[in-house]
């Protein structure tokens, strides 16, 4: 090593949620830390997580409940939350003074609601215990010697550390700097690579109209998949119209197993907005609603019925029906198919959106390659993997951040 060179205890390659957790708790335990972001700043994908409100875990402390949403990883990860697990994470982010609330669904926000608070609250926590942060610093190579990481190559220069984390995150969302740089260094190390699918993503449909309801919600919906028109499965939760399909919630979570259906035969989603009551109760209710306001029209009326946003559009998919008629000339046929319409918006799944609309993607080192109780490389000793290089799936409401808090926990503890 050269005499201008620095030599540092543990390098961590990029500066998302888990590099810097790994570089903020190994400069606190006294060790002397780099981290290098290829941006120009540090936590671009997570300023933009959750709608910019960041979805910062979710709250469930139950392993026994908590694990089974990361599939067949579960059984890997009981000693990995048992070191850091959900209750940590608010400890972690209210001790650094980030209180957290929880919403529906056990999901955990930063009380501010803003994601880049949690970004701020991190670059203070690294610049409190004296870690160095270069960003502008892309990685240009890992290079081996004797089996273990000898330097990396950034910026046109040389980096060593004692240990190295790498924490460059998958392939979701690549404008943010997630270009899937990592997995090609893993594979050059030797460690296997499993290929990345944009598993938690919004649907494309088929039909034009619903571009008109883009940007509206229903908050409690029920979804029924059908493939070459048996019913698959169903999901209930919210959702959300968009540009080109269908997203929210429950959609990114049923997008894994639509993906599957696909490669089967035609797929509809059934879209019922009103889920907890039948047609019987529905028809009787419109009814009620007409009689109260017979000499309205019922473009104005059924405003009052179907979700908030989506009168106008859906009943123009009754071509029976005038919006300027006065509700009392409405015949029970055509009440009966402003009910069904309700109960039953149906739509052709065209397939998936890619990579940059996908939350998280899956793929990376199979958990059998690493030592998960400290997040060590079982190929390269001085290596520490965290977060998305691993190969997790996982659904949305808070999972991916815990995923990312506690591999970069405890990387950078044992590094």
């Amino acid at each position: 090593m050269r005499a201008s060179e620095e030599l540092y205890d543990v390098l961590v390659v990029g500066g998302g949620p888990a590099g810097m957790m790994a570089a903020g708790r190994a400069a606190e335990a006294g060790k002397r830390v780099l981290l290098l972001e290829k941006n120009t700043k540090l936590g671009e994908k997570l300023s933009i997580t959750g709608g910019k409100r960041c979805n910062i875990t979710n709250a469930e402390e139950d392993l026994k409940k908590l694990l089974p949403k990361y599939g067949k990883a579960e059984q890997f990860l009981y000693s990995s939350f048992a070191r850091f697990g959900v209750a940590d994470t608010f400890s972690f982010f209210e001790g650094l003074g980030l209180p957290l609330v929880v919403e529906a669904g056990k999901r955990a926000f930063p009380h501010t609601h803003r994601a880049s608070d949690v970004v701020e609250v991190l670059r203070e926590y690294l610049k409190a215990n004296r870690a160095v942060v270069r960003t502008n610093a892309p990685v240009e190579g890992i290079v081996l010697r004797s089996g273990k990481i000898d330097h990396v190559l950034a910026a046109g220069k040389k980096h060593r550390a004692h240990s190295y984390v790498l924490a460059t995150g998958g392939v979701s969302h690549p404008e943010t700097g997630s270009t899937g740089d990592g997995f090609l260094w893993l594979k050059k190390l030797g460690h296997t690579v499993q290929a990345p699918t944009p598993t938690i993503v919004p649907l494309k449909t088929q039909e034009t109209w619903t571009r008109e309801l883009s940007g509206v919600s229903v908050k409690q919906a029920k979804l029924g998949f059908y493939v070459s028109g048996k019913r698959a499965f169903t999901r209930s939760g919210s959702m959300l119209f968009t540009h080109t399909g269908i997203s929210g919630p429950t959609v990114l979570n049923a997008a894994g197993q639509v993906s599957d259906l696909l490669h089967t035969g035609p797929v509809q989603v059934s879209i019922d907005t009103m889920p907890a009551k039948d047609l019987g109760t529905l028809d009787a209710e419109l009814l009620a609603l007409f009689e109260a306001n017979k000499n309205k029209t019922l473009k104005n009326v059924i405003k009052d019925f179907y979700p908030h946003g989506t009168s106008d559009v859906l009943l123009a998919r009754i071509p029976s029906l005038d919006p300027d008629m006065k509700v009392n000339g409405v015949t029970k046929e055509g009440r009966r198919a402003l009910v069904e319409l309700a109960k039953d918006i149906r739509l052709t799944v065209t397939g998936l959106m890619g990579f940059d609309k996908a939350v998280v993607a899956d793929g990376g080192v199979p958990l059998t390659e690493v030592d998960m109780r400290t997040m060590r490389s079982l190929k390269v000793p001085n290596l520490f993997l965290t977060g998305d290089l691993l190969h997790i799936t996982r659904p949305s409401g808070g999972y991916s951040l815990q995923l990312c808090w506690t591999t970069g926990h405890i990387a950078g503890a044992n590094a």
